[in-house]
């Protein structure tokens, strides 16, 4: 392995991605995704000074968001690094077994995982996924049918849980919408307003 090589495979890579759902930050280790920033809330993420800003270790993931969000494609097969504990990790990987358009309960997920009293941790663990959408952490809701909280807030998850379930002419009649008018729909409240959610008390 040349020099290069190995600086370049030590490095931690972002690259702020504007997509439908507002700006994301990539982070990856030149080889895999390791973690995705939403753009509001607690799952709000910087880079930090020493990444290095490149679009080439995203160009995969970014392919595939844009045809998520298209209407195109319903789950993802990038390459992913996760980190965190054992629990932490079965949890990450069972969410991307939900089905697209469906959501489970933490008490389902907890059962999945053989964990059936573990509801409670499932919410921490599902709080802490380090890649958000692409893990899709907005699908597991409370056993009362309600959205529960979200990192990104709770607006932005009904958005995502309501776009999985919406059919393939609505998803692409707000697509084109966003094309004719990024400007726009890079303020977060015009996104939100398009599919009438307000700011839940």
């Amino acid at each position: 392995m040349c020099a290069s090589e190995s600086i370049r495979i030590l490095s931690t890579y972002y690259y702020y991605y504007e997509s439908l759902v507002g700006k994301l930050l990539l982070v990856s280790d030149g080889a895999n995704l390791n973690g995705i920033g939403l753009p509001h809330g607690k799952m709000k993420r910087k880079h930090e000074l020493s990444w290095v800003n490149d679009i080439q270790p995203f160009k995969k993931p970014i392919a595939q968001l844009e045809a998520y969000f298209r209407g195109e494609r319903k789950s993802f097969d990038v390459a992913v690094s996760l980190s965190g504990t054992a629990f932490q990790t079965s949890v990450w990987k069972t969410l991307k077994k939900i089905p697209y358009g469906k959501t489970w309960s933490y008490r389902e997920v907890a059962g999945y995982i053989g964990r059936p009293r573990a509801s409670r941790a499932v919410g921490s663990a599902n709080g802490l996924n380090p890649i958000p959408i692409i893990i899709p952490c907005h699908r597991v809701i409370l056993s009362n049918g309600n959205d529960g909280n979200y990192g990104g807030g709770k607006r932005l998850k009904k958005r995502l849980i309501k776009r999985n379930q919406d059919s393939p002419q609505e998803v692409e009649r707000r697509f084109k919408a966003y094309e004719k008018d990024k400007q726009h729909w890079k303020d977060y409240d015009y996104i939100l307003s398009l599919i009438h959610i307000s700011e839940p008390t």
